[in-house]
């Protein structure tokens, strides 16, 4: 039996240029009801979706809907600039390709114009102090679970969301057990919808299917990435959300900022991870994540310096491996009178990360707030030294600044733990 689709195609393909047209760019007529808005009075639509799931197309049309509807100005928010402009705006399924070619907004630097006068704002999550200033009537939130200082940035955009008679926002995401994906779906005012990769497959490539999906289906990351399943710790991690205990107010004896530096410092280059750890007693406490991306020598270098003075640190603890005596040569450049403690990683990071786990486990280590996104990537650490597929640098900075402090002698016995 022919699938909806086919069906839809083969009637285009009866029809003249004009009449083809239209059907082709009815989005009524080809969407899955999950792709549709929700009825009722909602402030924030999240859908949430696995791989593939059509969530680009979706939001994509919302917002082509919204600018025929003279809703304007609006917002279009991606992880960061090139993915917001590369996906939502020029990609396969964004907003350029869904909309008629006489329709199409002309995007002008960041700065969406259509034809009727709409105007949209694309916007990077990395940099929430962008969202001050603007106001907006409604916005397209793309891959909220990926945003780096997701809540700040979420919390920026709340308030320039202003104008017209119902300001609305969609979000559209792969879940992570992040904490602003947790917020959204414990408020009253979000309506959840939810799509399966599976749900999807008449629009995706055979190869797709057989090499992606039949390999991880059944599997936690399958469950994640396909299912659209919210999968709150991985089994077997070392570290799970309930580890994360927030610190008191007792005064920090000793300080430590820990660099893990990347082998270059191109744009593309993994990130430096930069963590500051303070001792309290016979516990430990994570005072701030100034992880730097990206990280060329001389920026991370004095990011470095900067916290150590701000926090009035002991020490840089910086790992050699890759720079030697470049990274102490750096640091010195930017102030030679820090005191820079060399460390080298003799093995897996899984390994140096099992000790610093087990102070965890144990009760002994405490976070500040506005450390979201090195928990995330505490939480997505894997056995292959790796999280969500990337290089844990600020694992690895925490890691070295955790062992400082409380592996580097010997740990007095807490009563009562």
């Amino acid at each position: 039996m022919p699938s909806r689709r086919s069906s839809l195609l083969a009637l285009a393909g009866k029809l003249n240029g004009e009449a083809a047209a239209r059907v082709y760019f009815d989005w009524k007529t080809w969407a899955r009801p999950q792709q549709l808005p929700p009825p009722g009075d909602w402030t924030t639509w999240l859908l949430i979706g696995g791989r593939g799931s059509g969530k680009t197309r979706a939001g994509a049309e919302w917002v082509r809907a919204l600018a025929a509807a003279g809703v304007t100005p609006l917002a279009l928010v991606g992880e960061t600039m090139t993915e917001a402009i590369a996906v939502m705006v020029k990609g396969e399924s964004g907003l350029m390709r869904v909309t008629p070619f006489g329709e199409r907004p002309r995007l002008v630097g960041s700065t969406l114009i259509w034809p009727n006068g709409v105007e949209g704002a694309v916007l990077s999550a990395s940099d929430p102090e962008r969202f001050r200033g603007p106001q907006f009537a409604a916005a397209w939130c793309d891959e909220v679970a990926k945003w780096p200082n997701a809540e700040a940035a979420w919390d920026m955009l709340q308030f320039g969301l202003r104008l017209g008679a119902r300001p609305r926002q969609l979000a559209t995401t792969t879940p992570r057990p992040t904490k602003l994906l947790k917020r959204l779906l414990a408020d009253s005012q979000t309506m959840v919808t939810r799509m399966t990769t599976e749900d999807n497959r008449v629009h995706l490539a055979d190869a797709f299917l057989t090499a992606v999906v039949a390999r991880y289906r059944n599997t936690v990351l399958g469950r994640q990435e396909l299912e659209g399943e919210l999968i709150e710790d991985l089994p077997d991690a070392l570290w799970t959300r309930s580890m994360f205990q927030p610190a008191g107010d007792a005064p920090i004896e000793r300080i430590v900022v820990a660099v893990d530096p990347p082998v270059t410092g191109g744009p593309k280059s993994d990130a430096c991870g930069i963590v500051v750890a303070g001792r309290v007693g016979e516990r430990a406490v994570v005072l701030d994540d100034q992880t730097l991306q990206p990280a060329a020598p001389l920026k991370w270098a004095r990011k470095a310096v900067r916290a150590f003075h701000a926090h009035g640190a002991d020490v840089i603890v910086a790992e050699v491996n890759q720079g030697g005596d470049l990274v102490r040569s750096l640091i010195a450049q930017v102030d030679a009178n820090v005191p820079v403690r060399a460390v080298r990683a003799n093995r897996g990071k899984w390994l140096r990360a099992e000790p610093v786990a087990a102070l965890y486990a144990r009760g002994l280590v405490a976070h500040r707030p506005g450390l979201s996104a090195l928990e995330d990537e505490m939480c997505a650490f894997g056995a292959d030294g790796m999280s969500d597929g990337h290089s844990p640098d600020r694992v690895d900075a925490l890691v070295w600044a955790l062992t400082e402090l409380m592996l580097n002698e010997v740990v007095p016995r807490v009563r009562g733990i």
